[in-house]
């Protein structure tokens, strides 16, 4: 396939990450942190719209990038309705959702609203998102959560977990849809797949309230005592989200999202940093004990990505609990920008189908 230009752009809660890729090769990449300052004055996400739009083409043209040359705008798939691995087109019905917050309010869902006006200001450019964190793969009987009122979510870190388990699955010589594996993503979330050719047939949702507690979030708690708090009235139904979501965690526990200062105060002879550091990874360790009892012990491998998976400790306690399933592989941090560029670059030369966003 001939050169092509793909232009990447990932919004997060506090940065927007923006690259510039030819084919899958790196061309220039940018990190563009905003203050909680610049932020304040937005009520809602989509309010950030044209901030984060001029930000990134500033930036761009401070780099001197030629924008008539980009071919594909790949966003960072944001919360619309669940949808199946893969990479879309940014459509109206998508666009429309991601201004909704259908499924909720996340700066990812600025990454199809801005790539697909950036796309029509260019020539011949194409916007997509790929590989969203909704994609939903779920085998149905993975969705009974106990009571016909409740059903369980897949919210997971879709777009790194497909991407790392392709990149496992060339190492190994096979193909990401003959093969089973597990994979936990560390980061601000944590999000445990259970892959089973090709598709994720279980995995919490790391977003509200299931699986192992994170920096950001507090996981699954005892219901009964959240119901006691719920109903307590000393928490307002926001204070209690938050709680769940954004102050949980190792927030709650150590005061700091930052899982490197967990590790460095651990090294450092902080007990509590220690049994809290000791405490997520067991957690962690549980979920992937669960996940090969549903692929009934037939895993190839089981892969750690995410930030968290640079802490040597906290890896080296996971693999004390787990390696007797399957080997065991890390792949720290995580390049999502990379994976947006792969999708965007199979996308343009037809090796992979683009599909239409039904919602």
């Amino acid at each position: 396939m001939k050169k092509v230009i793909i232009l990447t752009i990932n919004p997060g809660s506090t940065s927007t990450k923006v690259g510039i890729f030819e084919n899958t090769k790196t061309r220039f990449l940018k990190n563009i942190r905003h203050s909680a300052k610049e932020l304040e004055d937005f009520e809602k996400i989509e309010d950030q719209f044209a901030f984060r739009k001029e930000k990134i083409l500033d930036e761009l043209g401070q780099a001197d990038i030629d924008m008539d040359d980009i071919e594909a705008v790949v966003g960072r798939g944001g919360l619309i309705n669940p949808v199946e691995s893969g990479v879309y087109s940014v459509n109206e019905r998508m666009k429309e959702h991601l201004k909704a917050g259908v499924m909720g309010e996340h700066a990812s869902n600025l990454g199809g609203l801005i790539a697909d006006e950036i796309a029509n200001e260019l020539t011949n450019a194409k916007a997509f998102i790929a590989d969203p964190v909704v994609v939903d793969e779920m085998q149905d009987v993975a969705r009974y959560a106990g009571h016909p009122k409740f059903e369980r979510k897949s919210i997971f870190h879709a777009l790194n977990q497909k991407a790392i388990a392709r990149t496992y699955a060339k190492a190994i010589g096979r193909d990401y849809e003959e093969i089973n594996l597990i994979i936990a993503h560390l980061g601000g979330g944590i999000s445990v797949g259970v892959h089973k050719r090709g598709r994720v047939i279980d995995v919490n949702d790391a977003l509200e309230g299931e699986g192992p507690f994170s920096p950001e979030r507090s996981g699954t708690l005892p219901a009964g005592d959240l119901v006691n708090l719920c109903f307590s009235g000393e928490y307002t139904r926001d204070e209690v989200i938050s709680m769940l979501n954004g102050h949980g965690g190792l927030i709650a526990y150590l005061g700091t999202n930052d899982a490197s200062e967990m590790e460095t105060r651990a090294k450092n002879g902080d007990e509590k940093a220690k049994i809290i550091e000791r405490a997520m990874a067991y957690q962690v360790g549980k979920s992937i004990g669960e996940s090969a009892a549903v692929l009934k012990g037939r895993v190839d491998g089981i892969l750690l990505t995410g930030g968290i998976a640079y802490d040597l400790n906290f890896v080296n306690y996971i693999k004390e609990m787990v390696s007797f399933i399957a080997p065991v592989t890390t792949y720290p941090g995580e390049d999502e920008m990379q994976a947006l560029a792969f999708n965007g670059y199979l996308a343009l030369s037809g090796e992979v189908e683009i599909k239409e966003y039904q919602g």
